[in-house]
């Protein structure tokens, strides 16, 4: 696999950085993205760059993709990308989608005589950049056989989560956690300095104690130096993201009303203009009385 060439396509800050990573690790690619400059340094590192994404598939039997939403996969995967593939091909797609979404997906795919394995990264554009990234992997277990040193290389820990949608639900999951330990300690900041203490001071002992996490101290961080921008998670996307989590719930019957409320203050930041902002600049944002 290590000397076979590859398609990427979604140069996103995860996408930019696995495909970076892909290039170090001895694959070869050629890529696409809407935005072209962000494919320069891949270009620069060796990358071939396409004009058009079915340009970059064309003749490739491995195609990946990391894409922002449903309708970003539907036009480019089933719009542009899916035509041009031979029977056999394999799309690999790290893009976050609803589980239903990716059921159907994968589908699809299946009836015009290609595979799919669903993908799902847990990091950001750091651990990406590194191979540092967990992938929650659905589908077939010969196609994740197929494409597992592809994975290995972006990712530290691969794990087979089960059939098709199984592996969106558990990245769902992890960034609804992801998103209520912001949310959280947003309030508790506000909370604090409303009561007179430092803010800094405040975040920095959260941040140490034994009520924090990983992923906690990580946007304490982004808090504390106010530096939302680049992104490592948009605020855009965890809206989207808890959203589709929440509509998928509510399919199984369950409810959800404490990340209801989350989506609530992370549509506030969406609707001020921030949703290009890291997810932390939930902190700079009072939500408003009643909601």
């Amino acid at each position: 696999m290590a000397n076979r060439q590859l398609a990427f396509i979604g140069l996103g800050s995860m996408g930019g950085g696995m495909a970076r990573r892909l290039l170090e690790t001895g694959h070869t690619l050629t890529v696409f993205n809407r935005t072209a400059r962000k494919a320069a340094p891949l270009v620069e590192a060796g990358a071939h760059l396409a004009d058009a994404p079915e340009r970059a598939a064309a003749g490739h039997d491995v195609v990946l993709l990391s894409l922002s939403d449903e309708k970003a996969v539907e036009e480019i995967l089933f719009g542009r990308v899916v035509p041009v593939l031979a029977p056999g091909a394999l799309v690999v797609d790290t893009s976050t989608v609803s589980p239903g979404y990716a059921r159907e997906a994968a589908a699809r795919l299946a009836e015009k005589g290609l595979r799919r394995v669903e993908a799902c990264v847990v990091g950001n554009p750091l651990q990406a950049r590194k191979g540092e990234l967990r992938v929650f992997v659905s589908g077939a277990a010969e196609d994740l056989y197929a494409i597992r040193p592809v994975l290995e290389a972006i990712g530290n820990e691969v794990v087979h989560v089960g059939a098709p949608g199984t592996a969106a639900s558990m990245k769902l999951i992890l960034n609804l956690l992801l998103g209520a330990q912001v949310a959280a300690l947003a309030e508790a900041v506000d909370y604090g300095t409303a009561a007179g203490l430092d803010r800094d001071q405040l975040i920095g002992v959260v941040a140490a104690s034994g009520f924090s996490s990983m992923v906690m101290r990580f946007r304490a961080d982004l808090m504390l130096k106010r530096t939302y921008e680049p992104a490592f998670f948009r605020s855009e996307l965890m809206e989207k993201d808890i959203r589709i989590a929440m509509e998928a719930a509510a399919e199984l019957g369950t409810a959800m009303p404490v990340l209801g409320t989350v989506r609530e203050r992370f549509a506030q930041v969406l609707a001020a203009g921030d949703g290009d902002k890291d997810a932390s600049v939930l902190v700079e944002h009072q939500p408003k009385q009643g909601g």
